[in-house]
This record gives C-alpha cells, sequence and structure tokens, in this order.
C-alpha cells in the first residue's frame, strides 16, 4: 500500500512447462488444492513406528493368505485364502477369509496421522502418479501386505453355502505373512492352465479353492441380481517421459471378479457386525434412480425399440433385463450408459439406506483402509 512499481511475486514452487506430459497432473494437483506432501510432524509419526508384532493378535501366519492385484500395484491391502468347509451341516459349502491391513493400530485417534487422512479423505489417482493419504512409511510399507513379511492384519473368517450364501461370519486381529504378492494376468492364466514357476506351488492348494469359492459366489450373485453394467474400463499407457502411449480398454478377467466378490463379501459383514453392535460407522449406500431419470430412461430405450415396463417397485433385475435385450445390438453402449446416467451417487452415510447397485441391504468399506478414510 502506497508502494510505487510493480507489484512483486515470489516463486514458490516450479512445475515446469505446463505443456509438459508430467506438469498435467502437477497442475491439476494444485488446480484442486490435492496436499500432494506431508507436514513434518506426520512424517515423523509415521516414521517411529515400527512393524507389529504377535502381542495380543492371533497367530495367521501359516495361513496361506495371498494378495492379487495389478501386476502394477505398489501396495497390498487386502488378501485373500479359501478351503472346503469340513463342518458336517455345510456340505460342498466354503470357508473364505480375507485379510486387510490393521491401519487402525498405526492411525490412532487424534493423532497427526488421523487428522492428515481425515483431511485428505482418499487417496488420489492420475495417470502417472498417486497421491497417498497416509506417508509412504504406511502405506507402501507396514500397511501393504507384503509377500514375506509379518504384517499386523483384521482378517474376517466367513463361510458360505454351495450356493453362496454366507451362513457366519467372524472378526479376528492377527498377524499373517503374505505368501505370494500375485497379479491378476498370472492366477487367469493358470486357472486357464498356463502356469508359471511361481503360481504353480499355490495351484491346487490356494488358487484352485478361491475359483470354487468364487464359483459359488456367483450363483448367489446370480440369485441376488445387482446391477450388471457393461461398462469397459480404459487403461492409460504412459511411455517414459510421460506421454500417452495408448488407451486401451482393460480385460475384464475372473480374477478380477474373484476378488471384488470376496471384498464384497468382506464388506457386507463389516456393516452387518457394526449394525448389530449398534456401534457408529458409515454405510456406502447407494439409493434407486429418481423417477424422473427413470423416465428419461424409458424414452431413450423405447426410441431404441427395447422395453422397459413401468407400474411396478424398481429392482435392479428389470434393469438387468432391458441390459440384455440390448446386449449385442449396436443400442448396447447407448443403453448401458443411459442406465448409468440414470443412477444416483453412490455417497458414505451414518445412515443405512442400502446399496441399490449391489442389491444389498447393509455395505461399507472395510476393504482398502490405506486409500480409503471411511
Amino acid at each position: 500500500k502506497g508502494r510505487m512499481g510493480l507489484p512483486r511475486a515470489k516463486v514458490v514452487e516450479r512445475l515446469g512447462d505446463p505443456s509438459a506430459p508430467k506438469a498435467v497432473s502437477l497442475i491439476a494437483i494444485h488446480q484442486h488444492n490435492i496436499p500432494d506432501d506431508f507436514p513434518d510432524d506426520v512424517v515423523a509419526e509415521a516414521d517411529r513406528y515400527q512393524a507389529a508384532g504377535l502381542d495380543g493378535r492371533e497367530d495367521l501366519r501359516e495361513m496361506a493368505l495371498v494378495t492379487i492385484d495389478p501386476h502394477d500395484a505398489r501396495d497390498h491391502d487386502d488378501a485373500c485364502y479359501a478351503h472346503p468347509d469340513d463342518a458336517a451341516d455345510n456340505p460342498g459349502g466354503h470357508v473364505i477369509w480375507v485379510a486387510i491391513a490393521d491401519v487402525a493400530h498405526y492411525v490412532t485417534a487424534g493423532s497427526a496421522l488421523d487428522q492428515e487422512a481425515w483431511k485428505r479423505g482418499n487417496s488420489t489417482y492420475f495417470p502417472d502418479r498417486v497421491v497417498p493419504m497416509l506417508p509412504d512409511r504406511l502405506s507402501g510399507d507396514l500397511c501393504s501386505l507384503h509377500e514375506g513379511v509379518e504384517r499386523a492384519c483384521i482378517a474376517v473368517r466367513m463361510r458360505i453355502t454351495a450356493d453362496g450364501e454366507k451362513i457366519d461370519h467372524s472378526f479376528h486381529r492377527g498377524l499373517m505373512t503374505s505368501k505370494a504378492s500375485l497379479n491378476y494376468e498370472e492366477v487367469q492364466a493358470a486357472i486357464d492352465g498356463h502356469v508359471n514357476d511361481k503360481v504353480s506351488p499355490l495351484l491346487d492348494t490356494v488358487i484352485k479353492p478361491l475359483y470354487a469359492a468364487y464359483a459359488a459366489l456367483v450363483t448367489a450373485r446370480n440369485a441376488r441380481q445387482p446391477l450388471d453394467l457393461d461398462l469397459p474400463e480404459r487403461k492409460i499407457v504412459l511411455t517414459d517421459a510421460g506421454k500417452v502411449a495408448s488407451v486401451n480398454f482393460r480385460d475384464r478377467l475372473d480374477a478380477h471378479r474373484l476378488i471384488e466378490e470376496c471384498m464384497i463379501l468382506a464388506n457386507v459383514a463389516a456393516a452387518e457386525t457394526l449394525g448389530a453392535k449398534r456401534s457408529p460407522l458409515l454405510y456406502r449406500v447407494h439409493e434407486e434412480p429418481s423417477q424422473e431419470k427413470l423416465e428419461s430412461l424409458r424414452e431413450v430405450a423405447q426410441a431404441a425399440g427395447l422395453v422397459m415396463a413401468k407400474g411396478q417397485v424398481l429392482q435392479t433385475k428389470h434393469l438387468n433385463k432391458l441390459l440384455k435385450q440390448a446386449a449385442d445390438t449396436p443400442e448396447s453402449e447407448l443403453i448401458n450408459m443411459s442406465t448409468l446416467r440414470a443412477m444416483t451417487q453412490a455417497y458414505y452415510s451414518p445412515v443405512n439406506f442400502g446399496h441399490f447397485g449391489l442389491a444389498l441391504k447393509n455395505y461399507a468399506h472395510f476393504t482398502s483402509p490405506i486409500r480409503r478414510y471411511s
């Protein structure tokens, strides 16, 4: 105020050439005020931790838990194991274990780590980088279920029938050792008869029992009829310089669906357990579409020569019937996209309104605690 001449500015950071490929993510990070570095006290708090031991935990280290992730995954926050249920009251049934990194052992209520994670809410993903919710000491190390190292976990043991219906479940605070860090492609190749050296010793004892349990879960899924949209995910492939080399469709393998079904079952178990204890929790809620959006979808369907019945309480099976009519026709993508646009946005809520898309009454996000605060 009162000073003559041009105003002064101070350069605090250089993002580089705005047209350079890798600068795009940095510009987006700053434009949306995404915090991309951690305060010193948060980093110091994370660095002080040592790996949790067996004290107060069940010893799950001999269990053949494995992680199955994308081939380029940096962290591994969930592991699975399955075997036939030998209980006399469950012929043809299965036992499924899902173990999740025990993030809460390190991120305690009110701590600097807790407050920073609360502020971020989740990890943020870009084609060339990840802005993590937690410092690398946790997200890439102590809370990542790396192969061959002991890690603190929360595990849920679930019994399902031969038709994939959950009979019961129990939660266990444990110490585990992942027997292998596997990727979707090599697991799927193994079950299809092309076994590599890493999967070979696990094929009969770990992989085949997981697929057998998955087959039962598919039976239950088909009976439940969650929304069955066919919207292929796209994968952006970058060169070392950060330029887009290609945008490809990502293959949808049974290995992906296997892990998804196991995670969904674990999330249901968590929601049921906390709900029964009347413990405050955030449900993952997905409400049914509004009448206005349904009418718009019906008009699109009719214009495409398809039928969407009205005058009934909407269920996902009715939408699936429409999607099935459109399958393998030129209108398939239009109908899938129109159905997606008719959906409401899923959100977190302390009040349980159920999950319409998954056709589930109780659903919470127990999985992926490294990257989802809720």
